[in-house]
């Protein structure tokens, strides 16, 4: 029998049940997971909604606690961790945040957390240690019903120069200073800053002024929306003679270029020999043309890119005569390349956090 929500709103009902019914489906064999409990709240600082029961085909039992919540978003994290530890839910069990949807953003969050998390899209993960249960399973990427709402997206060459600002300076520029350092209206650099606030990767301190950014954070959330291609138009080559000679001939290259991806990282924090060349470029056709390039589907070792925007070419500094871009625009670029691109993005990262003061002005 489904007792009294005593504590939940009726869309939070629906919620729980919907949790309830995902939950049981996803349970192994012998399991059972029992109806619903709501017990009257014993302090202002309890986060429960309700309550089951798990039984084992051991026959132990262990309880799972259940937060219903119509929207998670990345930054209401913490101030509901904090609640939690405050008021010990969850302790005897495990707590699980269930929702309509839960961005990834969120969801690895609550994982960093240690706090459960299910929603009715399928994504899932709740750990009960007494009796032994994992859960883990994969469900939608993206908000089913996201066309409801006003877009939320990083995607574009706009949150891209104002993402790249913010990267790059160790102090957090407010609104107005962000519009001048990017040539973007203020009213729209203010609408990116709210849905980074959401996203919990800036603080903001007051109206228009930012207190701290989250660098690492920010970079890999602009990646997940603006993947290297959809950022400029590739063509693939092949340079027979190897790397080397293409560095040379760049360094008494006129183009306008920025070699960025593993050749750039390497230059940074040297690691495995680059067996790909990205170079941010122009007029790709042209420059494969005297760079003395061959067009390659199968084989290629060289990347050119024109660039939807010119902002990739923004902070790219020269070494031994060779254009390189700026380390975050590397870093960026490499999350979402091919082959070891996101591993070496991420080892770019580690240098850069440990090398603030050498890239950040």
């Amino acid at each position: 029998m489904l007792h009294e929500m005593r504590n939940a709103t009726l869309s939070d009902n629906s919620l729980l049940r919907e949790g309830l019914r995902e939950l049981r489906r996803r349970l192994p064999p012998g399991w059972s997971a029992s109806e619903l409990t709501s017990e009257p709240r014993t302090s202002i600082a309890l986060a429960a909604d309700a309550t089951t029961e798990l039984s084992a085909p051991n026959g132990r039992t262990g309880t799972i606690t259940f937060e219903a919540r119509a929207r998670l978003d990345p930054k209401a994290v913490r101030p509901l961790v904090d609640k939690l530890r405050l008021s010990g839910v969850g302790l005897q069990g495990a707590f699980v945040v269930v929702a309509r949807y839960l961005g990834e953003s969120t969801r690895g969050r609550l994982r960093d957390a240690d706090v459960g998390y299910l929603d009715l899209t399928g994504n899932a993960r709740i750990v009960v240690a007494d009796p032994g249960l994992f859960i883990e399973t994969q469900g939608a990427s993206e908000d089913p019903d996201r066309e409801e709402r006003p877009a939320r997206s990083l995607r574009g060459a706009k949150a891209g120069r104002i993402v790249r600002a913010l990267i790059d300076r160790r102090e957090p520029p407010g609104v107005r200073e962000l519009a001048i350092l990017t040539k973007m209206n203020a009213g729209y650099v203010s609408r990116v800053l709210a849905l980074l606030d959401t996203e919990a990767l800036v603080t903001r301190v007051g109206h228009g002024r930012l207190e701290s950014v989250d660098w690492p954070a920010l970079l890999r959330r602009w990646t997940q929306d603006a993947p290297l291609e959809s950022r400029g138009a590739i063509g693939t080559y092949l340079e027979p003679r190897g790397l080397s000679a293409l560095v040379a001939r760049l360094a008494k290259s006129d183009e306008r270029y920025a070699v960025t991806g593993a050749l750039a990282a390497a230059a940074l924090a040297p690691t495995a020999p680059p067996r790909l060349a990205t170079i941010w470029i122009r007029d790709a056709v042209a420059a494969a043309t005297r760079l003395g390039l061959r067009p390659a589907e199968a084989g290629a070792n060289v990347m050119l890119i024109e660039p939807a925007d010119e902002e990739v070419f923004e902070g790219a500094a020269q070494r031994d005569g060779v254009w390189y871009a700026a380390p975050s625009q590397v870093a960026t670029d490499l999350l979402t390349s091919p082959g070891r691109g996101p591993a070496e993005g991420e080892e770019l990262i580690t240098w850069m956090q440990g090398n603030e003061e050498k890239w950040r002005r």
